[in-house]
């Protein structure tokens, strides 16, 4: 019985080998730097220190806006303006509390826009329409010397 012929394993199959290797290796990671620099919206905070330093306050401020017992809903018509519903503690309307909002795009592909709004029954309506698509909404309600800020999402 006859062996059959191998061909002997050289150094330059190894070499072929690990080129193969180490080049799927960087393609992988250069595309997946390539994805994660391409949706980074920026940052969240400029100075994490300085962030940090003020974290206690800012959980203050939202155990006193909680304590209000405000009930706040935002979304938004078909003509693409926000329509804010506020009531208080005992569920009549904040009548006559002033209400603006800050439109931020998620990946900051769109500018920032700042929204007023005037009383609409018993809520408020946005005096301009929002663009189409999906913003995270800052609003700001102002009722006497009481101060509230919702963050929502809109698609």
């Amino acid at each position: 019985m006859t062996m059959p012929q191998t061909r002997p394993f050289t150094g330059r199959h190894i070499a072929i080998i690990l080129v193969a290797f180490f080049g799927v290796v960087i393609a992988v990671n250069l595309l997946m730097a390539r994805l994660a620099i391409g949706t980074f919206g920026g940052t969240v905070v400029d100075n994490s220190y300085v962030a940090s330093q003020n974290f206690n306050d800012w959980l203050a401020k939202a155990r006193s806006e909680q304590a209000l017992g405000w009930r706040v809903a935002v979304s938004r018509d078909s003509a693409g303006q926000v329509i804010v519903t506020a009531s208080d503690a005992q569920g009549q309307p904040l009548s006559g509390a002033i209400v603006t909002a800050v439109a931020r795009h998620p990946l900051g592909r769109r500018p920032e826009q700042a929204l007023t709004f005037a009383p609409a029954g018993t809520g408020f309506r946005s005096t301009a329409p929002l663009g189409s698509g999906r913003w995270q909404l800052l609003v700001t309600i102002r009722h006497g010397k009481q101060a509230m800020r919702v963050a929502a999402d809109l698609a």
